[in-house]
């Protein structure tokens, strides 16, 4: 007996030579070990992908064929030549049941796979979530355990949405300002391609941007280890008011005092300069405004002090004109293959 002349009976579709044969498989057949063999065996050969052991097919199918068992003993007994076709349907349907077993098996456990997979990739998305500042603007991020974040300009960080275990753990790529929740159970952990840094609670700055060699971190309140976040070496804590550089290429570490609010009044929208070369301010104003400026030779010696507070680009290249002999030139923006602009360039070089 086959499953395909089952449904074919099923739908009233039979001969009347293949009615008869069906019949007699019903009343004569669908109990019997070898028929049980014959299902086990097909479930084996047709989904041997899925991880189901004989110990539970034969449990399902003893269950469904006590059942049928069950209901024999209830029906009433047939004359030996008579033919009751309601009776005979039940058992088709009973024995249908048995054969359709393995197909029924597959699409609950394909049923409970996928719903398992969707139930994962929901919790993966809610759980790993990532704020992006975008260039030339900055964003402020507040945690489920209430620390908040102030992204710089062209940063990200990626969190939990509920921190769990025994840390609280984040990943930037850029510049944040850190007001960390105080909790001695959990530690708050900030890692970087290249430094971790570690506290209870405190308050701190931490510049990690992929295309500088240096990573400064800035310590306003609390206490903070940093470690090396590829070897896990420990290289030191800062106390408060401390400013370190560590060094990417040679691993060294600069330490200064003092200064703090040079470092971190980015987050309201004013930059410091004190005797800061000429390169150190474009970087800062590339990143701030969105745009490339370039240094060229002949201005690499110039320093500026000033503090700027949300000036437009133009008043601050201005004033950088004033206090220097240089010139800057505002190029204009590119159409690319793609039907996108290119970045504004600005070049700084001397007067003439």
């Amino acid at each position: 007996m086959n499953k395909k002349l089952l449904i074919k009976y099923l739908n009233n579709q039979c001969s009347p030579s293949e009615l008869n044969e069906v019949i007699c498989w019903a009343k004569d057949e669908h109990l019997s070990e070898e028929t049980k063999e014959q299902v086990l065996e097909n479930w084996k050969t047709n989904y041997k992908n899925i991880d189901i052991d004989d110990n539970r097919l034969n449990s399902i199918f003893d269950t469904i064929q006590k059942k049928i068992e069950a209901d024999n003993r209830r029906e009433l007994p047939l004359q030996k030549d008579t033919l009751n076709y309601s009776a005979v349907f039940k058992w088709i349907f009973r024995a249908a049941v048995i054969l359709l077993i393995p197909v029924l098996l597959f699409l609950t456990h394909t049923i409970s796979t996928q719903n398992e997979i969707a139930r994962n990739n929901t919790r993966t998305t809610i759980d790993s979530l990532e704020v992006i500042a975008p260039l030339g603007s900055r964003t402020v991020v507040q945690l489920s355990d209430n620390t908040v974040i102030h992204l710089n300009s062209g940063s990200k960080v990626k969190y939990p949405q509920i921190f769990s275990g025994d840390h609280r753990e984040v990943t930037l790529t850029g510049e944040a300002y850190f007001d960390v929740a105080h909790n001695e159970d959990m530690p708050f952990i900030v890692k970087t391609e290249h430094l971790n840094v570690k506290v209870l609670g405190t308050s701190f700055n931490l510049s990690a941007y992929t295309s500088e060699n240096t990573i400064e971190t800035t310590l306003v309140e609390g206490e903070v280890q940093l470690e090396n976040a590829i070897t896990g070496e420990e290289l030191g804590v800062m106390l408060p008011g401390r400013h370190t550089e560590y060094n990417i290429d040679d691993g060294a570490i600069e330490s200064t005092f003092g200064e703090v609010d040079k470092y971190i009044a980015w987050i309201d929208g004013k930059l410091i300069f004190e005797d800061s070369p000429i390169t150190e301010v474009a970087d800062k104003l590339s990143r701030m405004f969105n745009v490339d400026v370039i240094v060229k030779k002949g201005i690499m010696d110039y320093n500026y002090t000033v503090t700027l507070i949300d000036e437009p680009l133009y008043q601050i290249l201005d004033l950088m004109a004033i206090a220097t002999p240089i010139k800057y030139t505002i190029l204009p923006r590119k159409k690319n293959a793609d039907g996108t602009y290119s970045k504004q360039k600005i070049i700084l070089e001397k007067k003439r």
